[in-house]
């Protein structure tokens, strides 16, 4: 059995009660948002990048042991313009929209226009961001929709443009335990500079409760990191914090803004934009959070593309950090919808499989001692951080597995040490049948998986007062493509990783991208 990934999908915006096999613990009280691409064709027209697809938000609602699911789609602007004109309007990555043949000059004209100046799409389809008490949905562009956690209606539009100069922003932010929101933003080209932009949001204050304050209305810029090359900024998609730093990586894998200006001219889109540098090193940034500037070691390692960080940490002068790191860009391409529809089963040639990788940056500085030496003094891992010249060392990563993506962790642990990883296992393809747990101490991997099942990324729930890293439950929204059978939310154990409960619900799901626990 396969699974159609260019399918659109249906909505179905009234709560409805899934049917539990098994005991979800009553402890599990919150809801799981998840969000993803849902319709892939308007009309005549189709995105030829699954990426690209317009939102369709999920929320599994959990209470007294029970489960209520509910989707819809996300209005934003995009939504509505291509529903408005039948047919696919604004562009996206990896998909140029073009002018309804039929159309006078003057809108093609106003169409090339736009298209040089991209203003970009509103069609969050990739994570849920929480700035103060407020949801949004996000991609990676200037532009986050506000929606209701509870009905998953559309509300405001917010442009980030207008609070701070960032033109693109990450759809994976960090929090403290004191609810303040850290994130980064490329500004390009601004005051002739083009620089990443790391961004606080504070948490709601209590003269903002109960009112209808923007929480990024009092946004603070913590710090910015140059970008080495003004016209070709690094692509990153996630970054890691520990108590003390913010670890910014970037990559040979960069946007082309000459030529995304003038791809729409050229008829391509504008992922073709998007170059990866093989022989370029890749820099790994190190900022100090109370100081807000980087410390003074310039520290770097080979070409690698990584789209995730796992989680990072200090130890006896070390700040260690683990991504899920690939050797080239082929990732991407995969998933178009074209390539999708060739290989469903998607074992292609092409496909180079993630690492998960783990760095060690010594933070003492390295005076007096010789070049060629590594300074990472830890016992525990191979990685290795060699000195160079005075100030720039050379860092090599211990590999901990392989065929590993969209890693989750028990954010209680974020920053701090942490063992266990919960994640999909994509060893032979870009698409999971499995999910497994991984051990980071015994190297130990557990898996779940079931005949022609999709499980989305993995989300781990902590027990309330729980006893250890793991005590909690584990939730994978879940495509069932058995004949006869409905898609499920998965519960799971998070120590055993057997299962506990399923709740099958009435409606398809659809292969989705990340997702956020709203704990009640």
């Amino acid at each position: 059995m396969t699974t159609d990934f260019s399918k659109n999908a249906v909505e179905r915006p009234e709560p409805s009660r899934a049917e539990v096999k098994g005991n979800v613990p009553t402890w599990l009280q919150g809801t799981l948002l998840r969000n993803g691409p849902g319709i892939f064709s308007v009309g005549e027209t189709s995105y030829d990048h699954w990426f690209d697809g317009m939102a369709i938000m999920h929320s599994f609602a959990f209470k007294d042991g029970e489960v209520t699911h509910r989707s819809r789609f996300l209005r934003g602007d995009t939504y509505k313009a291509n529903m408005a004109a039948n047919r696919i309007v604004v562009s996206e990555m990896g998909t140029m929209a073009y002018p309804d043949p039929s159309k006078n000059f003057i809108v093609k004209a106003i169409t090339f226009l736009n298209h040089t100046v991209p203003d970009f799409t509103d069609n969050g389809a990739s994570n849920f961001i929480k700035y103060g008490n407020d949801y949004f949905a996000t991609s990676e562009t200037n532009y986050i929709r506000k929606i209701d956690p509870v009905t998953l209606e559309t509300q405001d539009k917010v442009d980030y443009l207008k609070y701070l100069p960032v033109n693109l922003a990450s759809s994976h932010p960090h929090y403290d335990k004191d609810g303040n929101a850290y994130n980064f933003g490329t500004s390009i080209a601004e005051k002739g500079k083009t620089k990443y932009t790391l961004f606080k949001v504070p948490a709601a204050s209590e003269k903002d409760k109960g009112k209808n304050a923007l929480a990024l209305k009092n946004v603070e810029v913590v710090c910015t990191v140059p970008c080495r090359s003004m016209l070709t900024p690094s692509y990153y998609h996630s970054f890691g914090m520990t108590e003390n730093y913010f670890i910014f990586i970037e990559q040979p894998l960069k946007l082309d803004i000459l030529r995304m200006a003038t791809a729409y001219m050229r008829g391509v889109n504008w992922a073709s934009c998007l170059k990866f540098c093989p022989e370029e090193n890749t820099l790994i940034h190190l900022i100090d959070r109370k100081t807000g500037k980087e410390v003074e070691t310039k520290y770097y390692t080979g070409a690698m593309i990584v789209y995730h960080h796992v989680n990072a940490f200090e130890d006896d002068g070390h700040v260690i950090f683990d991504v899920i790191a690939y050797k080239d860009n082929s990732l991407y391409d995969m998933f178009y919808l074209s390539k999708l529809k060739e290989n469903p089963g998607f074992h292609d040639e092409a496909y180079s499989k993630p690492s998960y990788r783990r760095f060690a940056l010594p933070i003492h500085s390295d005076k007096g001692i010789a070049v060629g030496e590594d300074l990472v003094k830890l016992k525990y891992t191979t990685a290795c951080a060699v000195k160079e010249k005075e100030g720039k060392l050379k860092c090599q990563a211990e590999v901990l597995c392989e065929g590993f993506e969209l890693p989750r962790i028990n954010y209680d642990f974020n920053g701090k040490r942490q063992r266990f990883v919960y994640g999909n296992c994509v060893e032979e393809s870009a698409l999971s049948k499995q999910i497994s747990k991984f051990d980071t101490e015994t190297k130990e991997m557990v898996y779940w998986s079931e005949d022609n099942c999709w499980p989305s990324e993995p989300v781990f729930i902590p027990r309330p007062n729980g006893e250890s890293e793991d005590d909690g439950v584990v939730l994978a929204s879940v495509i069932n493509s058995n004949p006869g059978q409905s898609c499920f939310i998965l519960v799971l154990d998070g120590k055993t990783f057997k299962e506990v409960a399923r709740a099958y619900v009435n409606t398809e799901l659809h292969k989705d991208m990340h997702g956020f626990f709203i704990p009640q």
